[in-house]
């Protein structure tokens, strides 16, 4: 389990990080979330010991852990895919984690299996796409066969097929009961992957629970209709006070998104005019639109509008 306890990062007049409390916990994926600029990554090298808090903890099975021998056994992390020496092949950079961590050679070939990358093995680095480097990183974290997992930004440059299988490779790491915490700004891929979520912003926490919690907080919510007689319906929910918008044709004729009434409103105002209705389907927000909703007084860095 990940602990972090009142966690706070200064440089100089600048707080990164700033009394940041939560529990990443085994046996779920759990998604770190914030703005650019937020704290994630400082977080994340606090966690793993390569740069010190100015204040609160960071704790590894209740240990720092910079405290543990053989770090490879006790947590496999990927935070940037390109440090590594482009000399080397991927079988000697993984043998030299190896056998710094005490792991027996055969480990490498495994990992090296595992991530698609053994026709690639003996091949200098320096010639792998960003794909093939991300796989490399995270044969290093798989290395030592670790409880905790921590991985940032692991599917940039990923195609297609790399990104299903990421996913597939982090639900099976949980499964196993162990602890992944997952960085990313792809929220698609976070809907899909992530059970529970931590979401920071400007180095403070904005909340920790569950995906769909956190898209229900959003006060996105609409109601998508379909119904033969979508002018007479529009006219009746919009006398009522909810706003209604056209969906596009591909999407089926007579088909409406309804904000500011529920789906009971809508049926029984569609009831009372006589009008049929082929669908009525709330829904709530998406993962994406939640974010931008409730992390949008956190954005340091915020792109002017276009002219």
């Amino acid at each position: 389990m990940i602990e972090v306890n009142e966690l706070s990062k200064r440089y100089g007049a600048k707080t990164a990080v700033d009394r940041l409390s939560f529990t990443v916990r085994p046996g779920l994926v759990t998604g770190f979330l914030g703005p650019n600029g937020a704290g994630k990554t400082t977080t994340l090298r606090m966690i793993l010991g390569l740069d010190a808090p100015t204040g609160g903890t960071a704790t590894v099975g209740g240990v720092p852990f910079r405290t543990l021998p053989r770090g490879l056994r006790h947590v496999g992390a990927l935070l940037d895919a390109g440090q590594v020496h482009g000399g080397r092949s991927a079988v000697d950079h993984l043998s030299a984690l190896a056998r710094g961590n005490g792991l027996p050679p055969r480990r490498v070939e495994e990992v090296l299996e595992e991530v698609g990358l053994a026709e690639a093995a003996a091949r200098r680095i320096s010639g792998y796409s960003l794909g093939m480097k991300q796989r490399l990183g995270i044969a290093g974290a798989l290395l030592g066969d670790p409880p905790v997992l921590i991985f940032d930004e692991p599917v940039n440059g990923m195609d297609p097929e790399g990104v299903l299988w990421m996913r597939r490779l982090f639900r099976r790491l949980a499964a196993e009961g162990r602890t992944v915490f997952l960085s990313s700004h792809l929220m698609s891929e976070m809907e899909n992957t992530a059970d529970q979520l931590v979401v920071i912003g400007r180095g403070r926490l904005i909340a920790a629970e569950s995906v769909w919690d956190f898209a229900a907080r959003s006060t996105r919510r609409t109601v998508v209709v379909g119904t033969p007689k979508a002018t007479e319906l529009t006219a009746a929910l919009t006398a009522a006070g909810g706003v209604v918008e056209p969906q596009s044709p591909s999407a089926g004729a007579g088909r409406l998104t309804v904000t500011g009434l529920s789906a009971d409103r809508i049926g029984s105002l569609a009831f009372a005019h006589r009008i049929p209705l082929y669908e009525l389907t709330p829904r709530t927000a998406s993962l994406e639109e939640a974010f931008m909703e409730l992390t949008a007084g956190s954005v340091e860095y915020l792109a002017g509008q276009p002219r």
